[in-house]
């Protein structure tokens, strides 16, 4: 999940708060036509007359045929296929452009985009205090979207959005007190870079460094470590632009309750315009990647935990293999360790080309229809670890017997990539994710620092012979992070005790190809994985996703369970009074917000 939100055609200048965003590489909206013709042979032949047909009936009949035959081709000639499909590429039609006022804007993995004609991007205070104003008495949707990196497209609205990307400045450094106001459009990456000339940094970091902070925020985002809570409790005051109230401030001195309810907000309380964070000192940071097993990662666990500032585990499912990261500050004394890894980059990654080239000689000699065009061994030694996983992925991603296959060669790969790597912290704590996929992250509690339930281990074990016995088609990896509460009541990790640890799970399913086909069965699948872990763990673990991540049932009784079940884990009246007061009309809200918090007759 590297890459920003993608718009799909140029903004027109309309307004000056109108820019242009990057230009989408995903496929245009297409518009399908089908046409159902009379049919005349509907009738019974025994209804026919008897006497030869005559010129004028052979002419409606050669009529009819005509049509049909033209119906079909149009059909099929305007049928969405995508550009490698394995059929007769369409020619003879084009698809329908979209209306110079409409633009496409979707997520990084394509799992979700909108259609809008309102996309605005204010540069300056005044010129979102005028927007928000706008909205709020014309009574349009602005939904706040930030980079669009969220996997569940949480920012989006076909009606209207708003975008702080141009507001993204470092207005105030106290170096003394280590505390940094922003604007909340800049990015994490940004936001790092400029501070470090005073030797400052965030206290934590999530895996990828693209978010803007007022959208990191907003979610609940959180990186890893069982001492650091979620990044939300790095903020310690908050300036939103609401559309009833104007733009107000507030800290935990200044209205505390809406405070820490605005910290984890969903965009729904206001625009998020202003942040300001408490920071740390830059430090250099040891990571060590080794591999693992269960057995031995439950005698380590409670240690793993307590004396390393960050850990997290790697599940490779249908192995026994996972693989540990720790990062802890370099030692003033003893400094960097000394380590001559046993294989190199090439070394450690040869055999997944070599399996790779295999996959590549079998499908072509079986000549399925979903396997890899000819080009794709094409610099093949140039690809990184997670680029050769998509393409062998991409190869057969719903064949259980192939994805064990990577997986095993993935198990191979950390083994022979053991090691350390020493580097600030905003480089070390970074992780490639891989490409498009589908994620489902859940939150639940895992005990105390000093005493770990250990409920978090066996959620694991439970969610890996629930893999094996359903023969899910499971990737790699199973992310494990931890991180400790928050008082934001509106995280998944909020608690009022400091000393509770909570667990991040993350399952995923890769989207490794174009194909819209092949893109539809993965989506099925993982939403087939996903309904199974719900039902076997969430309740029995106290388990809720990641606001992030989190997708609206389609069916309704699904909706109204889930509606429930936040009601008991989160303040969802006292957050639905707050909207009510600070956005009456709803204006930054959307579909997703509004079902997942229905107003309640009480408010």
């Amino acid at each position: 999940m590297l890459r920003p939100l993608l718009l799909k055609r140029s903004l027109h200048l309309r307004h000056h708060h109108y820019h242009t965003l990057t230009p989408s590489h995903s496929h245009p909206l297409r518009t399908l036509t089908t046409i159902t013709p009379p049919n005349p042979f509907l009738r019974r032949f025994s209804s026919l007359p008897a006497e030869p047909n005559t010129d004028a009936e052979t002419r409606k009949y050669l009529g009819y045929a005509a049509l049909l035959l033209f119906c079909g081709a149009a059909t099929y000639y305007s049928f969405p296929l995508p550009d490698n499909a394995k059929h007769k590429k369409a020619q003879i039609f084009r698809y329908a452009p979209l209306p110079e006022d409409l633009h496409t804007v979707s997520n990084w993995s394509g799992t979700h985009e909108v259609q809008t004609r309102h996309f605005h991007q204010p540069e300056s205070l005044d010129q979102l205090e005028r927007v928000v104003d706008e909205a709020h008495r014309s009574k349009t949707r602005i939904r706040p979207v930030g980079s669009g990196l969220s996997p569940n497209g949480i920012g989006l609205s076909r009606i209207g959005m708003v975008n702080l990307s141009l507001m993204d400045s470092i207005l105030e450094v106290d170096k003394e007190k280590k505390i940094v106001r922003v604007q909340a459009g800049i990015r994490v990456q940004q936001l790092v870079d400029g501070i470090k000339e005073h030797g400052l940094t965030l206290q934590n970091f999530a895996s990828i460094r693209e978010q803007q902070i007022g959208g990191i925020i907003q979610v609940g985002a959180h990186g890893t470590g069982a001492r650091l809570p979620p990044i939300d409790e790095q903020v310690i005051a908050m300036k939103l632009v609401t559309p009833a109230k104007g733009t107000i401030e507030v800290s935990k001195e200044k209205d505390p309750e809406l405070f820490y309810l605005a910290r984890c907000g969903l965009g729904g309380l206001g625009v998020v315009a202003e942040v300001t964070l408490q920071c740390v000192d830059r430090q250099e940071l040891v990571e060590h990647t080794f591999v693992s097993t269960m057995d031995e990662i439950k005698k380590n666990h409670k240690k793993l935990l307590s004396e390393n500032k960050h850990v997290k585990y790697l599940y490779i499912p249908y192995t026994e293999s996972a693989v540990v990261v720790r990062c802890n500050p370099v030692s003033k004394w003893k400094g960097p360790p000394k380590f001559k890894p046993k294989y190199t980059k090439d070394e450690a990654i040869q055999h997944v080309r070599d399996l790779y080239r295999e996959s590549i000689q079998k499908y072509r000699v079986e000549g399925s229809r979903n396997k890899s065009s000819d080009d794709d061994e094409q610099n093949i030694d140039e690809l990184s670890f997670t680029e050769l996983r998509d393409r062998l992925i991409a190869l057969d991603p719903l064949n259980k017997n192939h994805i064990v296959k990577v997986n095993q060669a993935e198990a191979e790969f950390w083994k022979k990539s053991e090691g350390y790597r020493v580097g600030w912290s905003d480089e070390i704590l970074g992780f490639d994710c891989g490409g498009q996929q589908w994620v489902s992250e859940t939150c639940f509690p895992a005990g105390k620092l000093a005493t770990p339930s250990m409920k978090d281990l066996e959620y694991i074990e439970e969610l890996k012979k629930l893999i094996e016995k359903e023969e899910i088609p499971a990737p790699a990896p199973i992310e494990q992070r931890w991180t400790a509460s928050t008082r934001s009541p509106m995280s998944p990790a909020s608690s009022p005790s400091q000393d509770d640890i909570f667990s991040w799970v993350g399952i995923i399913m890769y989207l490794p190809t174009m194909d819209a086909r092949q893109r539809k069965d993965i989506t099925e699948e993982f939403f087939h994985y996903r309904h199974l872990t719900q039902a076997k763990l969430w309740d029995n673990y106290s388990a809720y996703e990641h606001w992030a991540k989190i997708e609206v049932p389609k069916n309704k009784d699904e909706l109204i369970a889930l509606q429930a079940r936040l009601r008991k884990r989160f303040p969802v009246d006292a957050y639905n009074k707050a909207r009510n007061e600070l956005d009456p009309n709803k204006v930054l809200s959307n579909n997703k917000l509004e079902k997942l918090f229905p107003q309640s007759e009480t408010i």
